[in-house]
C-alpha cells in the first residue's frame, strides 16, 4: 500500500472529530498517559494527526512538538494551537514520516508519544524503523506511549460485518487476514493499508528495539463489546462518570485487550 493512498485518505477524514464522536479511546488513553507523565518536561507527539492529545498536553504546561505525515494534518493542528491560544506552549510543527524523523536531534524529549504511525507500517522493516527513530529521539529512561490496532478486535469486526470489512467478507480472506495481519480495503475512500498486532507481539517488539515495558492497556476497555443501548443503559444506572470509571479500571487487564480495537503501549527508553 502506498503512503499516498494514507495520506489521501487522512486529508479527507476528520480525526479530530472522530475522537470527539467516539470518545472513549480518547478519554482512556489521556488517563493513562497522565498517570505516566512526569511532572514537566519536553514532549513529542509523532504521527500526532491533527493534534488532540498534544492540545491536552500542552494546556497542562508541557513544552510540546508536533509531527505528521500528512500536511494537512499538521495543518489543523497548527489552526487548533492558535485557536486554544497553546501555540506558545509548541515547539515546532513538522511534516514528517515516522521512520525518518529528520532534523528531531538525538535524545530530546522526556517523553515521547506514537499513536498512530504503527497502524499503517505494513512492512517489519518499517516497523522497525519507527520504533528506533521513537528510541533515539527520547531521552534515558523517557517514558513512550505507542498505539497498536489488535487483530482479534479486526477479526472479530470482520466476521461481525463482512460487508463493512471487505475483502474480509469471505473465510478465505479472513484467514489470510489472521495470518499476516495486513488490511487494504477494497472500497474506496475507506480506513486502509494497516497493520494489525497479535497482543502477544508487542511487548517483545518494543523490547526488542530499546524499551523496557510498563503496561499494556486497551484504549476502548470492556466496551468494546458493548452496544449503544447498552452503554446508555450503564450510563443511565450508574451515570457516566460511573461507567468510565470501571472500563478505565480495567483497561490493563490482560484478559480483555485482544478485545480492544486501539491498544496503548506504555514503556521506558532503556
Amino acid at each position: 500500500m502506498l503512503m499516498s493512498n494514507i495520506i489521501d485518505y487522512y486529508s479527507s477524514f476528520d480525526e479530530w472529530g472522530r475522537l470527539d464522536r467516539e470518545p472513549l479511546e480518547f478519554i482512556i488513553n489521556l488517563h493513562y498517559i497522565k498517570k505516566y507523565m512526569p511532572s514537566a518536561g519536553k514532549v513529542l507527539d509523532n504521527g500526532a494527526g491533527p493534534g488532540k492529545y498534544t492540545m491536552e498536553l500542552a494546556k497542562l504546561g508541557y513544552t510540546v512538538t508536533l509531527s505528521d505525515i500528512t500536511p494537512k494534518l499538521v495543518e489543523v493542528a497548527i489552526e487548533k494551537a492558535a485557536a486554544l491560544e497553546l501555540t506558545e506552549q509548541f515547539d515546532g510543527f513538522h511534516n514528517l514520516n515516522a521512520i525518518d524523523l529528520e532534523g528531531i536531534p538525538n535524545e530530546n524529549y522526556d517523553v515521547s508519544l506514537m499513536l498512530g504511525p504503527l497502524y499503517h507500517l505494513q512492512k517489519e522493516e518499517e516497523r522497525i524503523f519507527a520504533v528506533k527513530e521513537l528510541h533515539r529521539v527520547t531521552k534515558q529512561d523517557g517514558i513512550v506511549f505507542v498505539a497498536f490496532q489488535s487483530r482479534m478486535r479486526m477479526t472479530i469486526n470482520s466476521l461481525q460485518s463482512p460487508q463493512q470489512w471487505k475483502p474480509n467478507d469471505n473465510m478465505n480472506t479472513i484467514h489470510e487476514f489472521y495470518e499476516s495481519g495486513i488490511f487494504n480495503h477494497s472500497d474506496k475512500g475507506r480506513f486502509t493499508g494497516a497493520y494489525y498486532f497479535n497482543i502477544d507481539e508487542i511487548q517483545p517488539f518494543m523490547e526488542r528495539n530499546g524499551f523496557e515495558s510498563i503496561d499494556l492497556i486497551g484504549s476502548s476497555s470492556i466496551a468494546a463489546m458493548l452496544s449503544a443501548e447498552q452503554q446508555q443503559y450503564w450510563a443511565h444506572q450508574e451515570g457516566n462518570e460511573g461507567l468510565i470509571n470501571f472500563l478505565i479500571s480495567k483497561a490493563n487487564d490482560p484478559f480483555i485487550l485482544g478485545i480492544s480495537s486501539h491498544l496503548l503501549y506504555i514503556g521506558k527508553r532503556k
